[in-house]
């Protein structure tokens, strides 16, 4: 951590805002201007970085059951403007938001927690892997955004979480690029190089902004594709 402090120049808050826009841009190009490749490039950015800072989220929280009810109410209402985003229905059960990917993780989390309990050896750490395994192929069957990837990244910044930064970080790296290495989303590597400039230190916070800005970023660009159609 003191390392992360001498070099780091981004708190968690600037992170996500980081993540925020990366992934505006992403559902922008999708949405209105789908030959920009560069948006949908750029929109890579944000699964790295969110998987990071949900890890670091669920590993300084003071009550995990409540952070992911948090989650899971915030999963909840945006699946709707999700699904008319993705599909133009109001309910579609194929593909699920990423916030509720986020609450799967850490269930997964809560689990390999448990099994890290019994000490550190390799039957323990064979356990955490085959949970998080379940649990990967389990997010492919739901259908949950970003599924197996998703899981995979948190996963591994937890169990390295008393690792040197750039320690969790490559190896998290180099786990997107064994998964998700086709097309655009090879560029997903874009999104661990502000990772590696985090200075450990939380930012201002403003939880509630980046919950409702998720839902409401969707419905509005559900409404202005309604207007210009």
């Amino acid at each position: 951590m003191d390392t992360e402090k001498k070099t780091g120049i981004l708190d968690g808050t600037t992170l996500k805002f980081i993540a925020m826009i990366s992934m505006v841009l992403d559902h922008i190009g999708d949405n209105f201007f789908p030959a920009q490749t560069w948006m949908r490039i750029a929109g890579r950015i944000a699964m790295p970085v969110f998987a990071f800072c949900l890890c670091e989220g669920f590993c300084h929280t003071h009550d995990r059951i409540r952070y992911l009810k948090r989650m899971l109410l915030f999963g909840l209402i945006s699946e709707v403007p999700f699904d008319l985003v993705t599909s133009g229905k109001i309910l579609e059960f194929s593909h699920q938001n990423i916030m509720l990917t986020f609450c799967w993780a850490m269930i997964c989390l809560m689990c390999a927690e448990k099994i890290l309990e019994k000490g550190r050896n390799f039957r323990v750490y064979l356990g955490v892997f085959l949970t998080a395994a379940c649990f990967m192929a389990s997010a492919i069957l739901l259908g949950l955004d970003y599924s197996m990837v998703a899981v995979a990244l948190i996963c591994v910044y937890y169990v390295l979480r008393e690792r040197a930064l750039w320690i969790r970080n490559t190896a998290a790296l180099a786990v997107h690029v064994m998964l998700r290495n086709v097309g655009i989303y090879f560029w997903g590597i874009l999104g661990f190089v502000p990772v590696y400039l985090y200075n450990g230190q939380k930012g201002r916070g403003l939880k509630w902004l980046f919950y409702t800005f998720y839902p409401g970023h969707l419905l509005l660009i559900y409404f202005v594709r309604c207007f210009l159609c």
